[in-house]
């Protein structure tokens, strides 16, 4: 039997999820959720809008803080902001580029230098920032509830020299 022909092992699709056509698709434009049942959902045009925000919530809430986000950002120059996943950890992979994560443990700042192909985990509830060395894109897969985010002064954590 192939997997084609094994009916019963294709997960339900939901309707208010776009199907997407079985080829390859870019990552850093559609983006995809990881959720319960081992399921894999395309999110096509996704976008960091509250309200397509507020839509992918509703969309899997069944998912509750077991769901993943995951997609491909650039990386084009140092935040400005920081942010911070309470409910779940968050796996970077830098793909290319350079640059290092600053992570704020128990008011200390802790920095992970980043080469292509090295990984880090930013663990739930720690505070983490980036600045960017060389610019690139990273692979991430975090928890897509709950991340806040904070502005991040010119005195908070260290900065690449101009």
């Amino acid at each position: 039997m192939t997997c084609a022909s094994a009916q019963f092992l294709r997960a339900p699709r939901a309707a208010s999820i776009a199907v997407m056509a079985e080829n390859a698709f870019d990552l850093t434009k559609t983006y995809v959720h990881l959720g319960l049942g081992s399921i894999v959902r395309p999110l096509p045009g996704f976008s960091w809008s509250a309200e397509y925000m507020a839509e992918y919530l509703r969309m899997f809430k069944q998912d509750r803080d077991e769901g993943r986000l995951v997609g491909i950002i650039p990386l084009r120059k140092t935040w400005t902001h920081w942010e911070c996943h309470t409910n779940g950890d968050e796996l970077v992979v830098l793909l290319s580029g350079r640059c290092d994560v600053i992570q704020e443990i128990d008011g200390e700042y802790h920095t992970i230098s980043l080469l292509p192909g090295h990984a880090m985990i930013n663990t739930r509830g720690v505070w983490h920032t980036s600045d960017v060395l060389e610019a690139g894109e990273s692979l991430f897969i975090s928890s897509g509830r709950r991340t806040t985010y904070r502005p991040r002064r010119a005195d908070e954590g260290p900065r690449p020299a101009a």
